[in-house]
């Protein structure tokens, strides 16, 4: 179930970067990057970037490693410690769900769906074709 609070923040934080970006004509895909922030303190982060390949069958995502545009050291982060569940796989239910909630609702959405696909995953991991 999404956190109300998270999300509304998470939704400001990517409003924010889409409606002021000059992303690329020639992005193909969005990717939604995990990293674990702080392993000892539960906290993850996000960033998007674009990217000027993609290929749905393509789960180790190197098709994402074609950054064409990123919103760089603008990540935007959760902090799990006060969660159940703080692992990793917890955190990634948590941000595929809110990336989720955007693409199906949110202000710049068609900003996202005008891309031939969007991933979510950690940056060494497998991806998540949304």
């Amino acid at each position: 179930m999404i956190q109300m609070n998270i999300y509304e923040e998470f939704v400001h934080w990517l409003d924010n970067i889409l409606e002021n970006s000059d992303i690329p004509e020639s992005t193909k895909a969005f990717c939604f990057n995990l990293y674990e922030e702080s392993e000892e303190d539960h906290i993850y982060g996000v960033q998007i970037i674009a990217a000027g390949e993609f290929d749905p069958k393509d789960a180790a995502g190197d098709w994402a490693c074609e950054e064409v545009w990123s919103c760089g050291e603008d990540i935007f982060t959760v902090d799990t410690s006060d969660e159940e569940d703080t692992g990793w796989k917890h955190a990634q239910e948590l941000f595929t769900e809110m990336v989720r909630e955007y693409l199906d609702s949110g202000k710049y959405r068609k900003v996202l769906l005008s891309a031939e696909g969007n991933a979510i995953g950690f940056v060494d991991g497998e991806l998540e074709i949304l």
